[in-house]
């Protein structure tokens, strides 16, 4: 009885903590900024990218979750990085997507991009200074790392998130058009997905034999599904964003242990309870998912990382974790 007392009170405290931090704000604001027309989005480096980096093979971009706790990404994948050999020939990104109660709290200047609550998650607009999509901004960070003036070296772009970054990178991976100044310098683009609560899928098929889409209306829009697709993504047929989809390199990376079902981050919504009952088994799920419609061509993979549940730190500096984001040097020019 004392475990079972003990083990409801944390999932309290996580869920409390989590509460505080979107009504109250962050404790700390990534000290960086990057310019994007007149507003500015607020992030955390490994490196000074103001002046030229020619000793940089790769990029790293990592997305915080729902408690835009971008430093505390930015140190995990510094310490994955030292581990793996590669810490100064890798330039890490940590954008910070704050919102209005971040605002609040640190009275931020005026030009910093702040969103509703979040809104950021699902790429919704900036509520100011500029209606910038979250996923937009991170397609000015791309647009950024394909200067070879600056980056001379640069072969590799990784875009990897956990939990709640998770969900984000895997919207933005479905939706974004970027890369393409990339790929005409050669650079590669991957994705790495780690733990997210759930995934945008193509179409109204759910895994779960028993579940009624009469009884959870929401379920095919966005972002679980491609219905009531956000600004950032019209243009786009469904048809048209999964083919560019299924040929992104784009690994899943999950935990092997992330397998409560009540865990007090995860998704209980019946949108998300259609994908599966927790989070590994909502992965795997969506890969099968995936391989089904498409036997050939699929450029991804699963990856599990055994003895580890929902904990983004050791997810990313596990031998699975290092390997995934670190594992091979980029091809020399």
């Amino acid at each position: 009885m004392g475990t079972h007392l003990m083990v409801s009170m944390l999932g309290l405290l996580l869920v409390c903590t989590a509460a505080r931090a979107a009504e109250q704000g962050v404790r700390e604001l990534s000290p960086e900024h990057l310019q994007i027309g007149t507003a500015q989005l607020a992030l955390g480096l490994s490196q000074d990218w103001q002046q030229p980096l020619p000793q940089v093979q790769r990029a790293l971009i990592v997305i915080h979750g729902r408690l835009r706790n971008a430093q505390t990404y930015l140190h995990s994948v510094e310490q994955a990085a030292t581990r793996a050999g590669q810490l100064s020939t890798t330039l890490i990104i940590a954008p910070q997507f704050l919102n209005e109660s971040d605002a609040a709290r640190h009275s931020l200047p005026a030009d910093i991009l702040r969103w509703h609550a979040n809104d950021w998650m699902a790429g919704a607009p900036a509520t100011s200074p500029a209606p910038l999509s979250s996923y937009a901004a991170l397609d000015q960070i791309l647009e950024r790392l394909a200067d070879g003036k600056r980056y001379p070296a640069l072969r590799e772009i990784v875009v990897a998130g956990h939990s709640g970054g998770a969900q984000v990178v895997q919207r933005y991976a479905l939706t974004t058009r970027a890369g393409k100044a990339l790929q005409e310098r050669g650079i590669k683009l991957r994705y790495v997905i780690a733990n997210p609560s759930s995934y945008a899928y193509f179409n109204a098929q759910r895994p779960i034999p028993t579940f009624d889409p009469a009884s959870c209306p929401g379920f095919n829009s966005w972002k679980y599904g491609l219905q009531h697709l956000p600004a950032y993504a019209r243009g786009e047929s469904p048809e048209q964003l999964e083919q560019a989809y299924v040929g992104r390199d784009i690994t899943y990376l999950l935990g092997a242990k992330d397998i409560d079902p009540n865990h007090p981050a995860l998704d209980k919504g019946c949108e998300a309870e259609a994908q599966g009952a927790f989070r590994l088994v909502r992965g795997k799920n969506y890969f099968e998912y995936l391989t089904q419609r498409h036997p050939q061509g699929l450029n991804q993979r699963l990856i599990e990382v055994p003895g580890v549940g929902h904990n983004g730190d050791r997810m990313f500096t596990s031998p699975e974790g290092q390997k995934v984001l670190f594992g091979e040097q980029p091809s020399p020019p």
